[in-house]
C-alpha cells in the first residue's frame, strides 16, 4: 500500500478543482477521487496535487475478447464484434472474486474509494451525468459486453430514463450522481441532503433497485463529515471515486508514471460531438478500451468486487 499512502491528506483545492474541471468535460466541470481511510487509501487525485497527465497515444494491438455476461460474470467475447468497432479484444476478465475485496456496513459512515484492492489485473469502467443519449453506445455495450457503471445526474437523464434501461438491462448498475450536478462543498448540508435523496428516490422508482454508490459531482466534498452523513441518511454506501479520466482520445492519469493498476476505477462521461470536438460517444468510449489494451488489463463489473450490506 506504499504508492497508496502518497499525498492523499489534502483533498479538492481550489487550483486542482479548476484544473480538473478543465480537462474532464463534466457537465459544468470535471470530477476528482480521493483518499479512504476504510477501504483502500484513495488514490492520489488531481485535488490531491498529482496534476493529470496525457496518455500515449492509440494503439490497437492485443489479445483475445474479454466481456462480462449480463449476470455480471465473464462471458466469451467475439472477435468479430470487436473488429466491427475496429477494436481488438481486451483480455478475458476473470471470476468474480467469492470474497468481494470491498465490504460495505448497512449502517455508520460510508468509505470513500477510488480503486479497489485486488491482484485481478483488471480497472473498473464508470460512466457519469447522462448528458448523451446515443442509440449507437447501447449497440456497442451490446455487441461488445464491456461492464460499465453508471452514475446518472437526475436532471440530466429525466428526460429519457428509459435509455439507461437499456443500458441496465446489459447487466450494468446505476448509482446516484446528485439532483442537479451540485459542487456539494459549496452548498449546506441541508442541500447537499435533497441533492442526493431527492436523485435517490427517481432512481430507485425507475431502474428498480436502490443505488448503491454514489459519486459527488467533481468529487468535491467526498471526504468531508457534511457530505459523509448526507450519503448515509439518503442510502447509498459509499462515496467512488477514481484513479483515471477519459478525455476524447487520451486518459488523464493521476499516477505520474501514466499506467493503470489493478483495481483502478476509471472515469468517463456520457458525452457527444458537442463536447467531444466532433466525435462521438462510441469514439470516445474505443479509445478509452483502447488505452486499456494496450496495458494488457481487462474490464471487469465493479459491482462484481462489492459485497452490499445484507438486508
Amino acid at each position: 500500500m506504499n504508492r497508496h499512502a502518497r499525498s492523499r491528506t489534502t483533498v479538492y483545492a481550489a487550483g486542482a478543482l479548476a484544473l480538473l474541471a478543465a480537462v474532464t468535460g463534466c457537465t459544468s466541470g470535471g470530477d476528482s477521487g480521493a483518499a479512504s481511510a476504510a477501504l483502500v487509501p484513495a488514490s492520489g487525485s488531481p485535488a490531491s496535487g498529482s496534476p493529470a497527465m496525457a496518455a500515449p497515444s492509440p494503439s490497437r494491438s492485443g489479445g483475445p475478447s474479454p466481456t462480462a455476461s449480463p449476470t455480471g460474470g465473464p462471458a466469451a467475447g467475439d472477435a468479430a464484434a470487436w473488429a466491427k468497432w475496429h477494436l481488438t479484444p481486451l483480455p478475458p476478465a476473470p471470476p468474480a472474486p467469492a470474497d468481494k475485496p470491498v465490504k460495505l456496513a448497512r449502517t455508520g459512515p460510508v468509505p470513500v474509494f477510488s480503486e479497489v484492492k485486488t491482484s485481478d489485473k483488471v480497472v473498473f469502467v464508470t460512466i457519469d451525468d447522462g448528458a448523451e443519449k446515443d442509440p449507437k453506445f447501447v449497440e456497442m455495450l451490446t455487441d461488445l459486453k464491456v461492464p460499465v457503471s453508471m452514475f446518472l445526474t437526475r436532471d440530466i437523464v429525466k428526460d429519457d430514463y428509459g435509455y439507461f434501461k437499456r443500458l441496465q438491462a446489459l447487466g450494468n448498475h446505476i448509482h446516484n450522481h446528485t439532483v442537479d450536478h451540485a459542487q456539494m462543498s459549496k452548498v449546506p448540508p441541508e442541500k447537499q441532503k435533497s441533492e442526493i435523496c431527492d436523485a435517490q428516490a427517481p432512481l430507485t422508482q425507475q431502474y428498480g433497485t436502490p443505488p448503491l454508490l454514489f459519486r459527488p459531482p467533481y468529487g468535491d466534498g467526498a471526504n468531508t463529515p457534511a457530505l459523509n452523513t448526507a450519503v448515509q441518511q439518503c442510502g447509498p454506501r459509499a462515496i467512488v471515486l477514481w484513479r483515471e479520466s477519459m478525455q476524447i482520445h487520451d486518459m488523464q492519469y493521476q499516477a505520474a508514471d501514466k499506467k493503470l493498476r489493478a483495481g483502478d476505477i476509471v472515469l468517463a462521461h456520457f458525452r457527444g460531438p458537442k463536447d467531444l470536438k466532433g466525435e462521438t460517444m462510441t469514439q470516445m468510449f474505443g479509445e478509452l478500451l483502447a488505452r486499456i489494451q494496450e496495458q494488457g488489463f481487462a474490464v471487469a463489473r465493479l459491482e462484481d468486487y462489492i459485497e452490499a450490506p445484507a438486508a
